[in-house]
This record gives C-alpha cells, structure tokens and sequence, in this order.
C-alpha cells in the first residue's frame, strides 16, 4: 500500500468553528476520517497532518521529498506568500496536489495568488471536503500511471 501525505497548514485544526459559512462546519477530525477512508478504498495508506507552524511544514515537505512520497497539500495562507514553502515544493520527487476548501479567485483579491501552483503537479480548490478526494484520486490515478 502506497503511502501519500496529507498535509494542512495555519488554521485548518479550527475547521468547523473558523468561518464556518467559508470552510463549512465539519471539524478537521471528520476531514482526517474522510482522507483516510478515501486513500484506503483507493489502495493507499494516508498519513494526515496539519500545523500552523511553517517551519514544521517544511520538513513535512523535505521528509515527503527524501521519501519519494506523494503529497496532498492545503498550504492555507502560506498559498499566497511563502517562497520558503515554495521551494520546498520544488524539491518533491513524487506528485504533489495543492488543494482549498474555498475557491481562492473568488475570495478576496490577495488571495487570488498562489506561490505555490507553479511547483505542484496540479491544483482542485472549491470543492470543501471533495477537494481532498479528487486530489486523492489523482494521486492514486498518477502512481498507477507511473507503475508505483
């Protein structure tokens, strides 16, 4: 069983009580249930984390690297400013799917750019929780291509 990353940055541990008329009112316990459920019916084993510290997100991102492990990742604000994430991104050696819960083009105007995009395999945004399936499905969509 293939193992893929799913990793969230600053504020996604508030899901259900931050912004809830944006981000919806299921907690980020019910969205780890959901990638899990997700990867393991897709034959992959998800290992789910989130932090809001951009320091431990970038060893996440060196470890999936050194790994060879495929990426399912929110960067949340991060998306819009961090060179640091960025560039750790660029060093991946396996997929690397940015997702969003909201659509941020539709949100407000510093959000509409993303650092980040250029480096990732992909991008799936305005979805809520179904962006992480579908970004899951193509992770196991992509390895079955590459044969891994």
């Amino acid at each position: 069983m293939s193992e893929v990353f799913v990793l969230n940055g600053p504020n996604l541990g508030r899901l259900g009580s931050r912004e809830p008329d944006v981000y919806g009112a299921a907690d980020f316990e019910a969205l780890t249930a959901l990638c899990r459920d997700t990867a393991r019916r897709l034959g992959l084993h998800a290992e789910v984390r989130q932090t809001d510290d951009e320091a431990e997100l970038l060893s996440w991102l060196h470890e999936a690297a050194d790994g060879r492990i495929p990426v399912v990742l929110n960067p949340a604000a991060f998306t819009h400013y961090s060179y640091a994430v960025r560039d750790a991104i660029a060093q991946r050696t396996a997929p690397l799917i940015e997702v969003h819960l909201s659509n941020p083009a539709a949100r407000e105007e510093f959000r509409h750019n993303s650092v980040v995009a250029g480096v990732a395999t992909g991008t799936i945004a305005g979805f809520g929780f179904l962006s992480y399936v579908l970004a899951l499905q193509a992770i196991a969509e992509l390895l079955a291509e590459s044969g891994n």
